[in-house]
Parts: C-alpha cells; sequence; structure tokens
C-alpha cells in the first residue's frame, strides 16, 4: 500500500513517515507544502495521502483544499486529514456529500499506531474514518439541540462508532458484544433517527453526518 505524507514539520512528516514504514506501507514521497503535495500525487498516484490540515502559505486550512483536490482529480486516492484541534466544520466539508475515501484524525491519534494504520488502510480501501473526539463532539451538539436523547447509551456508542466509519464486525468486537447484537442496535439507532437502513457502509456514515449536520 503506498503511502504520501505532506506536513510542514520535518520532524512530524519524517516520524511519521518512518512508523508508517515500520508498520508495512510503502512511502511513495513526502511534501511540504500544498502545492508540493498535489504535484507528488498526480505523478506517484498513492494509495493513500496522509495530510496536515495547516500547511504554507497561510497554515490555516491548505491541507483541506489540497484533500479537496486530490479526492476530485484522484478519485482512487485516499485522503487521510490530521488536525491539531478539533474542528467539527472542517469534518464536515471534508466528508462533504461522499464520505468514501476520506478521513480525518487529530494528531494525538499519531501515537496510537494501531489506530493510525487501521485508519489508513480504512481510507485506502475507500472507507472513512472520523476521529472519535469529532463524533463525540458532533453527539453533544446534536444532544443539546434535540434536548434528552431518546437513544440508550449503547445505542449511542454504537452511532459513534458508525460515525467513525466502523463495520458491525468492528463494533462488535470493540464493545464486546454479538454482531447479531450490533445489527439490532444499529437497527434501533436508524429507527429512533429516522434514517433508512442500508447495507452500505458508506451510506451509513453519510447518513450519520447528514443527521448531526441538520
Amino acid at each position: 500500500m503506498r503511502v504520501i505524507v505532506a506536513d510542514d514539520a520535518v520532524l512530524l512528516r519524517e516520524g511519521l513517515s518512518r512508523l508508517l514504514a515500520e508498520a508495512g506501507f510503502e512511502i511513495a514521497g513526502t511534501a511540504a507544502d500544498h502545492d508540493g503535495l498535489l504535484t507528488l500525487v498526480e505523478a506517484e498516484r498513492p494509495d493513500v495521502a496522509v495530510v496536515d490540515i495547516r500547511m504554507p502559505p497561510t497554515y490555516t486550512d491548505e491541507g483541506l483544499r489540497a484533500a479537496r483536490e486530490i479526492r476530485a482529480r484522484h478519485p482512487a486516492t485516499g485522503v487521510l486529514v490530521l488536525s491539531q484541534h478539533v474542528r467539527v466544520t472542517y469534518a464536515l466539508e471534508l466528508f462533504g456529500h461522499d464520505p468514501r475515501g476520506v478521513g480525518y484524525l487529530l494528531k494525538d491519534r499519531v501515537a496510537d499506531l494501531e489506530e493510525l494504520t487501521a485508519a489508513v488502510r480504512r481510507v485506502a480501501r475507500g472507507g472513512s474514518a472520523l476521529d472519535p473526539e469529532v463524533v463525540a463532539l458532533l453527539l453533544g451538539r446534536r444532544q443539546a439541540a434535540d434536548g434528552p436523547a431518546t437513544m440508550t447509551n449503547r445505542e449511542r456508542e454504537v452511532l459513534a462508532l458508525m460515525a467513525e466509519g466502523r463495520s458491525n464486525g468492528a463494533i462488535a468486537r470493540r464493545l464486546g458484544i454479538a454482531e447479531r447484537t450490533v445489527e439490532k442496535h444499529i437497527a434501533a439507532v436508524f429507527g429512533k433517527l429516522q434514517i433508512p437502513a442500508h447495507a452500505d457502509d458508506h451510506r451509513r456514515v453519510l447518513a450519520v453526518l447528514a443527521h448531526l449536520r441538520r
């Protein structure tokens, strides 16, 4: 699996590249800014680009804009965006109308190599990866807007893991319950949110994000 790493901080860029290489990924190249990243993706056509959300020259949202351009020009290349802080608006903008092959993680998550590599692989396969802290904030805002939640605590846990892009099997393993139980919780969640259930995990994530965005 070929990966490009883009970050203006040389220590983080090289450190992340080394971690991913040791985890079995092939590093196809590194970039320090928006233009360099796009040029490298055009030349190498990697499976995934891991991108810092803030890069030169303005250090605001160059990484986010680069991610959108990569997805538009090279839909076969997944993009995993890293951010220092939670920015819900960035997450919602990044996922847009199609969360396939897109991920948004906090930089703190880089320290958890298992979590990071799982997110890279999920995005490379066309899945989604949304940071748990972003999901928690989204759910908290939604609950505050709606008043007392009608979902049980377990259903909220399942919804959060769904929003992260995890499969039924992954949710079952994370919560230590049977996959059939996960399916029942998902059915209950969709029923309470009035969202039609769908077998496609990408559509599930999109439905959840659309609901949270309202």
